[in-house]
C-alpha cells in the first residue's frame, strides 16, 4: 500500500510522445474558471514547468494547434490564478486531443497514448482511493478488534499487490508506445529487477537513448553487480568519531553482517528501527551484526538519532546525505534499505524489513 501511495502521479513528470511530424489539436474544457482567463501549454524541463503557447478560455473552453516537434516531450496544460492551480498531462501526438481539466480531475483522449495513458490513470485512481479509504479506517476506526485490523492489514497488502500487478501490465502492454516506456521510469522502483530488465529490452530503439531509460538501464547493471547471490562490494568512510573504517571489517567478524541503509531525517527507517534494535538483541549471541550506513549530512543530528533510537552497532558515513558513495554502489535510491552478506561476502537477502528479518535470521542461525 505504502509504495503504491509514495508513487502517486507526481512520479509522472517525464517526457513523452509522438513518433511522426503532423499537426494536432488540443480542444480543451475547464472547470470553474472565468472568462478570458489564460491556459499554458508547458514544457517540463529539469524540474521546471516553461511555458510553450498560451490559449484564451472561452465559454470554459480552450484551444492549442500545432506541430509535434521531431524529438517532443509531453506537454501540461496548466492554469494558475488566485491560489488556484491545474495541471493535465497531454501527449502531443497526431490527430484531435479531448481535454477535460477541472478540480476534481482530467480526462485526455482521442489518440493512440492518451487514450492508453487514459485507460491507466482510470485504474490507478480507482484503486488508491480504495487503498486510502481502508487504510484510513484502518487507523482511525478505534472499534475495530485486533482480528479485524488484522484483516484489514491482509486487504491492503492484497490490493496493493493487484496494484502492482496492474501498473506492470499496463506498462508491458504500452512498452512498444511512449506511454509504457514513461511509466516503466517512473515506476520502474517496484518491480524486480529481472521484470525490469525484461521490460527495457523491449523498449523501442527510438527511446533507448532517452536520458531516463539510459538512467533505469545504469541503475538495473548496479542493482545486478548486488543482487542475492553476488559478492558484497566493499567502500570505506568514518564512523560517528571520525575513524576511517571498511565494511569489510565488520563482515569479516559476523556469520552475518546487516548493511542497513538509513538516516537519522527518514521518518520510515526510525518508525522500522525497533525491530532492526530487537533482531539485533535476539540474534547477535548467535554471529549476527549490524553496520549501519547513514545517508544523513548532518552530523550532529546522526548522533542524536544513534543515541535516541537505541542504535548500539557499528556505524559510518560519508555525510553525503543522498550522494552517499555506499548507497550507489548499491543502488539504493529509497530508505531504509537492507542488504545481508554472510562471513563468505556473498548477499544472501536484500531489503529485508520487519518480521521477515527476524525470519531470515531464524532460517540462517539455527
Amino acid at each position: 500500500m505504502k509504495k503504491l501511495l509514495l508513487m502517486a502521479t507526481a512520479g509522472l513528470l517525464a517526457f513523452a510522445s509522438c513518433q511522426e511530424k503532423a499537426g494536432y489539436t488540443i480542444k480543451g474544457t475547464i472547470e470553474g474558471v472565468a472568462e478570458g482567463d489564460t491556459v499554458y501549454l508547458q514544457d517540463f524541463v529539469d524540474g521546471e514547468l516553461i511555458k510553450m503557447d498560451s490559449a484564451v478560455v472561452k465559454g470554459g473552453a480552450f484551444e492549442f494547434k500545432g506541430n509535434p516537434d521531431s524529438v517532443t516531450v509531453s506537454r501540461y496544460v496548466t492554469y494558475r490564478k488566485n491560489g488556484q492551480r491545474m495541471n493535465a498531462m497531454v501527449f502531443i501526438e497526431k490527430g484531435d486531443i479531448s481535454l477535460n481539466m477541472s478540480a476534481q480531475g482530467n480526462k485526455v483522449s482521442g489518440t493512440t497514448c492518451n487514450d492508453a495513458y487514459q485507460k491507466f490513470m482510470d485504474k490507478f485512481v480507482a484503486l488508491n482511493k480504495e487503498i486510502s479509504e481502508l487504510y484510513q479506517k484502518a487507523q482511525s476506526d478505534t472499534t475495530l478488534t485486533e482480528d479485524q485490523r488484522k484483516d484489514m492489514e491482509k486487504q491492503l497488502a492484497e490490493k496493493d499487490s493487484l496494484g502492482t500487478e496492474m501498473v506492470y501490465n499496463s506498462i508491458e502492454e504500452n512498452i512498444g508506445n511512449l506511454v509504457g516506456v514513461q511509466l516503466l521510469t517512473s515506476y520502474a522502483n517496484a518491480f524486480e529487477t529481472a521484470k525490469v530488465k525484461a521490460l527495457l529490452e523491449k523498449v523501442p530503439a527510438a527511446y533507448s537513448a532517452d536520458k531516463d531509460i539510459v538512467a533505469l538501464k545504469e541503475h538495473i547493471a548496479t542493482l545486478e553487480k548486488t543482487e542475492v547471490g553476488q559478492k558484497f562490494i566493499d567502500f570505506t568512510m568514518n564512523t560517528p568519531e571520525g575513524k576511517e573504517v571498511k565494511l569489510s571489517d565488520f563482515i569479516a567478524q559476523n556469520k552475518l553482517t546487516l548493511i542497513d541503509f538509513w538516516a537519522s531525517w527518514c521518518g520510515p527507517c526510525r518508525a522500522e528501527m525497533p525491530n532492526v534494535v530487537a533482531a539485533y538483541s535476539q540474534f547477535k549471541a548467535k554471529g549476527f551484526g549490524i553496520v549501519g550506513v547513514s545517508l544523513d549530512n548532518n552530523a550532529e543530528a546522526w548522533k542524536k538519532a544513534i543515541k535516541d533510537l537505541n542504535i548500539t552497532w557499528a556505524q559510518m558515513s560519508d555525510l553525503k546525505g543522498w550522494d552517499c558513495e555506499g548507497a550507489k554502489l548499491y543502488g539504493v535510491r529509497a530508505i531504509p534499505a537492507t542488504v545481508l552478506v554472510d562471513q563468505q561476502g556473498t548477499i544472501v537477502a536484500r531489503n529485508l524489513r520487519g518480521e521477515e528479518l527476524g525470519a531470515k535470521l531464524g532460517e540462517l542461525l539455527k
